[in-house]
């Protein structure tokens, strides 16, 4: 772990909500907070993951981490934990927008129900809770902030994950909307769009015959892939408390690899039917895979 740009207690006493926060960069970014002193709550669909990683940021960093089960693309679940955290542990300064689907697929094979697996959940889920937190802060008149986290496809558009790029979009359109609209209020908006950081979900899902990596690490004009210290050093940055100025902003966090290389998976057009029948069933192994570890009763 690369050392810290910030003071150990820069977020002493602030409450954090991150949105998938039990894996992958969410994970990073709520280890990143607490062990700036930050009071996490962490929010899943699979209880047990986020019951494990919210026991590991309190052992780690001796502070509190908090774990919810919750389906995001359920508004009234959505709204009913954030009235329990407001209930019972005093409310949030501050929510991360991490949760996300996606995997690849030639966009005519699409079936309406795979589209919406990604977009209910990137879409609308992210702004179910964007709203829940945000109309809590606006009745009782606390400031806050907000980071979302989108994608570097955003600009240059990317082949063979249509519904992830349009609902990052909507993501980066509610970013500069709602920082004007709420910005009156003292809630700032701003967004991260992360190029390549391997994580163990995102890599069975959109490059699921493992290989490539050499090839991104050569391309990238900083010669490496991403880090979770390189997300929650930003991620810090863009919500620290008296960070009042930056407002509606998307920042990319790629080492320049969008403007070297555009659009990702290009590679992918070079695949035959049987590559994507492969690629098919690794992804539906592993979604099975994780629909088997979350908690009795969520979808």
């Amino acid at each position: 772990m690369q050392q810290s740009l910030f003071r150990p207690d820069l977020f002493q006493g602030q409450r954090i909500l991150i949105t998938g926060g039990g894996t992958g960069l969410g994970y990073a970014m709520a280890g990143k907070l607490a062990s700036l002193g930050a009071t996490v709550h962490l929010c899943g669909r699979r209880l047990s993951v986020v019951q494990e990683a919210a026991a590991a940021l309190r052992a780690a960093h001796g502070g509190q981490a908090f774990a919810h089960a919750v389906d995001i693309r359920d508004a009234d679940a959505v709204d009913a934990m954030v009235e329990g955290i407001w209930t019972e542990h005093g409310g949030l300064d501050g929510l991360i927008n991490n949760a996300a689907g996606n995997f690849i697929s030639p966009t005519e094979k699409l079936s309406a129900r795979g589209f919406n697996a990604i977009a209910d959940t990137v879409f609308r889920g992210t702004f179910y809770a964007t709203q829940a937190v945000g109309k809590r802060w606006i009745a009782t008149g606390a400031q806050g902030a907000v980071l979302s986290i989108v994608v570097t496809w955003i600009w240059t558009g990317t082949p063979f994950v249509v519904p992830s790029a349009m609902s990052k979009a909507g993501i980066d359109a509610m970013t500069k909307s709602l920082a004007i609209e709420w910005g009156r209020h003292g809630i700032r908006f701003n967004a991260i769009a992360p190029g390549v950081i391997p994580t163990e979900g995102a890599t069975a899902r959109l490059r699921p015959n493992g290989d490539g990596m050499d090839t991104l690490i050569k391309q990238n004009p900083m010669q490496r892939l991403g880090t979770g210290d390189d997300i929650g050093e930003l991620a810090a940055f863009l919500l620290a408390p008296g960070n009042d100025w930056i407002n509606g902003q998307t920042i990319a966090l790629d080492g320049g690899d969008s403007l070297a290389n555009g659009a990702y998976f290009k590679q992918y057009f070079d695949w035959t039917d049987a590559d994507w029948a492969a690629a098919r069933a690794a992804i539906e192994a592993r979604n099975a895979e994780d629909k088997a570890q979350r908690a009795v009763g969520q979808p």
